[in-house]
């Protein structure tokens, strides 16, 4: 079992990018299962139901989200008969949609849970431990992937720690930079601090730089505008042995550093 995390899909560049790579990616990993950070998908804010469609459409298996759930404010009216459409499960249990679901691939049963962090966001979310404890308990998944979107480096790699062994991998977004530090843990978990990003390449981790760096000079309120192309696209594999225990996780980054080689 071969699965493809690509990190936080970033407005139109990141679009094009997905159409472009996705499908030679998935045939030269041999990929089985496929899942993506949506939640900067349409503008750089959130996801339209167009936009997910269009993620599905590319052969996208399910779609992760953050902090950026319902910048799309249109999203309550369809979500909730999105099975492959998964928010953070420990926003308020009154939030539509659901925050973990299980899809059977196969003949595996692959669970996809998206928890955000709290640094930074503080008690307007429920504790990302004690949540995924529960769903931990509740779980009798072959194969189950975290999706931990949040700020802190810190915070990651402790919760990392703290289920490594318990599921198959803890994968970081949100910060749209893909950090080196990708490994398999002590108890078996594969993990890395941040998948990086599938969208604009020479902006401010998506948006265009002229105003992000206008408003850090003069402190004032700036318009920001999603970047223009070239693009970059991260992801990681994981490959999983027959009895489903991680074998390796390997790092993807295409930019126009190595000329999008794969």
């Amino acid at each position: 079992m071969n699965i493809l995390f690509i990190g936080d899909v970033f407005g139109e560049v990141g679009r094009n990018l997905l159409k472009k790579y996705l499908a030679k990616i998935k045939d030269t990993y041999e990929i089985d299962f496929t899942i993506v950070n949506g939640e900067n998908t349409t503008h750089g804010k959130g996801i339209n139901q167009r936009h997910y469609y269009e993620l599905l459409d590319l052969g996208i298996d399910c779609v992760t989200m953050g902090n950026h759930t319902f910048d799309q404010s249109d999203i309550v009216n369809w979500m909730d008969e999105e099975s492959c459409l998964i928010r953070p499960a420990n926003l308020s249990r009154r939030a539509n949609g659901v925050g973990t679901n299980v899809f059977n691939i196969n003949g595996y049963k692959i669970q996809v849970t998206n928890i955000l962090g709290r640094v930074f966001y503080g008690g307007i979310i429920n504790h990302p431990i004690e949540v995924m404890e529960d769903i931990i308990k509740a779980s009798d998944a072959d194969i189950h992937i975290v999706d931990f979107h949040g700020d802190a480096t810190a915070e990651k790699i402790s919760f990392g720690y703290e289920f490594d062994g318990q599921v198959s991998a803890v994968l970081g977004t949100h910060t749209h930079v893909q950090t080196a530090d990708e490994r398999i843990l002590d108890h078996g978990s594969a993990y890395i601090s941040d998948v990086g990003m599938c969208g604009p390449f020479n902006q401010c981790i998506g948006m265009d730089k002229q105003n992000v760096v206008l408003k850090m000079k003069d402190g004032l309120p700036h318009k920001f505008e999603p970047g223009k192309e070239p693009g970059i696209l991260c992801g990681v594999v994981i490959r999983f042995t027959i009895d489903s225990q991680v074998k390796s996780i390997e790092r993807i980054n295409l930019s126009p550093l190595n000329n999008y080689e794969i």
